[in-house]
């Protein structure tokens, strides 16, 4: 797990590499960057987030492999993560989620715990998965306006989203069909510390029918918590913040 948290980092900072040229890692200019980049991985998404701040995040996985209901946490130690030391953990304890981007960590965590079901759900390899869902986004997807309150998600002023399907057209779809229709939805909020309002992806069922997925899964921002205890120090006085049920 650690090491392919380390890859998928690797792969998403390498944003100034095109997305024709990612097989042969060749260097290209900043202005190759895409919005939906920048949005997703390059923007200092937990800002204004002050320490021992806990952001959580509903989970939940719907469809083979499993069904799991879990709440992603993560604690910030540095002001608005300016040292990247956030402590991410979910139902298995902590995870190790690389700095080095000053984006939400849970996108990466996202991201990552995706790439690895692919993998193993096909027998494929992260790295070309992970390859997939970079060079959709290096494609330029919209990024557009988008009522939170259609996706259940409450009422955040300028919700944007993101759209892709990595697999659309990929020339080694037939090795998994189930999932060339797989669609990723990511949406983002200013108002919403950390930024993240949720990000699910959806396996569509049969005749392209996403009203009835064959999997849907979902990460979703749930509340704060504020004065949380530091790793391994002592409790925090309670605080009268509003907190995020558990």
């Amino acid at each position: 797990m650690k090491r392919s948290l380390r890859t998928w980092a690797v792969v998403c900072a390498a944003l100034t590499i095109s997305a024709g040229a990612i097989a042969a890692d060749a260097p290209a200019s900043g202005a190759n960057i895409k919005p939906a980049e920048q949005l997703l991985f390059m923007q200092p998404h937990m800002n204004g987030v002050e320490p021992q701040t806990e952001l959580d995040y509903a989970v939940e996985y719907s469809g083979p492999p499993s069904k799991v209901k879990d709440t992603l946490r993560v604690l910030v130690v540095s002001p608005g993560n300016n040292k990247n030391d956030a402590h991410v953990s979910d139902r298995t304890g902590n995870v190790d989620v690389p700095g080095g981007l000053p984006c939400n960590p849970a996108i990466i965590y996202f991201l990552e715990h995706d790439i690895a079901e692919m993998a193993q759900l096909t027998g494929g390899q992260r790295r070309y998965f992970q390859q997939r869902v970079r060079m959709a986004l290096a494609a330029g997807p919209a990024i557009t306006p988008v009522s939170s309150e259609s996706l259940g998600l409450g009422k955040h002023e300028k919700a944007r989203q993101i759209v892709i399907q990595p697999y659309l057209n990929d020339p080694n779809a037939e090795r998994f069909t189930k999932y060339t229709g797989k669609r990723y939805t990511f949406v983002m909020a200013d108002d919403v510390p950390g930024q993240l309002l949720m990000i699910r992806t959806e396996v569509p069922g049969d005749g392209n029918d996403f009203a009835h997925p064959l999997q849907k899964e979902t990460i979703a921002y749930q509340g704060t918590l504020k004065n949380m205890s530091p790793p391994g120090g002592a409790p925090a006085k309670p605080s009268n913040a509003p907190r995020a049920s558990r």
